[in-house]
């Protein structure tokens, strides 16, 4: 079959190097791709949320699925432009619907959703501009941190927590007069919850699901978890406290809730949902959902899936993933991401990048890259992700580390201290 992957990042990377393994797969395309997916596929000089090129190109090249990476274009719609071409509704899209992409695409929407369904999560209110005072009420009500949600898509960069009342308020305000676009023109205000995170990964048909490889990300750019969010510094998988246990009260009380309330609302929804949890006393809660694999975590949890991941993408496009057999690597697998100097600030591009030939014990998957004039370089704050296996995760985080050492480009930065509040 020929497959055609959206995105350009990290998570595409690991997911075309995981969908590349599949005896099933005849071409793979990955549009618009980086200096990384050239290797293992053909790149396509076609934007993902480019839905005209992305027709002509499916049909010229007789594309029998189309895998979407990143939340752009799901939230814009990709899966019902498919769906309601008379020409195109025969591929599948392994996406959401425009609608179930709000569970992403809107804080709002996800957080009605989970009050909805029962599914525990934060308290909380959703103000816009017109209600600035209103929400300085609720502020007070609450107790530090404050945490504020920009409502819309912000590149990961539309949430502030804050200890002080009055910078709440003065953040909050800054967000109704733009300070993430119209992502912030609704403020999601949120109770603070205290626990440690992890990400839980689900595929579903629309009716059946499977829980694929929990992870963990670490998304400060400072060690010891400090500083400036970022798109996240590296991941582990398995992740210790997300025992049998843990996991029986995640399935229980938020995964099949979540998967029975996009029935219930009629949301069409064959894709990934991104859980991203809280164990607040043991108990999880949710943070937030996503509407797509997450990433760096991405490129942990696929060296988790033992099974031919395109029959398991298959079993969502056809509604029979309840028969698909899911087979988990015991193994540890970590990653850590290489970043521009500056970065989540600003960085330039275009550094050459030296040493990928000399990497030995782990994968490199390519985030923000490109080739110029025959060489890779730079293109990106996050630029690549070195991801290995090891029977702990000691091991598995030793290899990452020894192999950031040879990778080189001008003023690369990482964190050394991944995996750090794991046992």
């Amino acid at each position: 079959m020929n497959i055609l992957l959206l995105g350009s990042g990290g998570r595409e990377h690991a997911l075309a190097w995981k969908i590349k393994q599949s005896t099933r797969v005849s071409k793979l395309f990955v549009a618009p791709g980086n200096a990384g997916t050239r290797l293992i596929a053909e790149n396509v000089n076609i934007s993902a949320t480019d839905f005209a090129a992305i027709k002509a190109f499916s049909l010229k090249e007789k594309v029998d699925m189309v895998v979407v990476g990143p939340e752009d274009p799901l939230v814009k719609g990709v899966y019902d432009f498919f769906q309601t071409d008379d020409s195109l509704k025969h591929i599948p899209v392994i996406g959401p619907s425009k609608h179930g992409a709000q569970l992403e695409g809107s804080k709002d929407f996800g957080k009605q959703f989970m009050m909805r369904h029962n599914i525990p999560t934060a308290r909380y209110k959703s103000f816009s501009a017109s209600e600035l005072e209103g929400a300085y009420d609720f502020l007070s009500e609450l107790n530090p941190p404050y945490v504020l949600k920009a409502d819309g898509l912000a590149a990961g960069k539309g949430v502030v927590i804050l200890d002080d009342l009055g910078l709440a308020k003065n953040e909050l305000k800054a967000m109704f007069d733009g300070r993430f676009g119209d992502a912030g023109s609704t403020v999601v205000i949120e109770e603070f919850l205290s626990g440690i995170e992890c990400s839980v990964f689900v595929m579903t048909d629309g009716d059946s699901y499977k829980i694929l490889p929990v992870a963990k990300d670490y998304k400060r750019i400072g060690e010891g978890d400090t500083g400036a969010n970022t798109g996240g510094m590296g991941a582990v998988s398995p992740v210790s406290f997300a025992d049998a246990d843990f996991m029986k009260k995640v399935e229980e009380r938020i995964v099949i809730p979540t998967v029975e309330g996009l029935k219930k609302d009629e949301i069409d929804y064959k894709g990934f949902i991104f859980v991203g949890l809280i164990a607040v006393d043991g108990e999880p809660m949710v943070i937030e959902y996503n509407a797509r694999m997450g990433d760096p975590e991405t490129e942990v949890v696929m060296l988790r899936i033992k099974s031919d991941f395109v029959d398991l993408l298959e079993g969502v496009a056809t509604q029979t993933l309840r028969d698909k057999i899911l087979e988990i690597d015991t193994r540890y697998a970590t990653t850590v991401m290489l970043v521009s100097g500056g970065y989540p600030g600003d960085y330039e591009k275009g550094k050459p990048i030296a040493g990928l030939d000399g990497v030995s014990g782990s994968i490199v998957f390519h985030a923000g890259t490109k080739l110029a004039n025959g060489a890779v370089v730079t293109d990106g704050g996050r630029v690549l992700t070195i991801s290995s296996y090891g029977e702990t995760k000691e091991e598995a985080l030793s290899k990452s580390f020894k192999n950031a050492t040879i990778v080189s480009f001008a003023g690369k930065n990482y964190r050394k201290d991944i995996g750090f509040d794991l046992q």
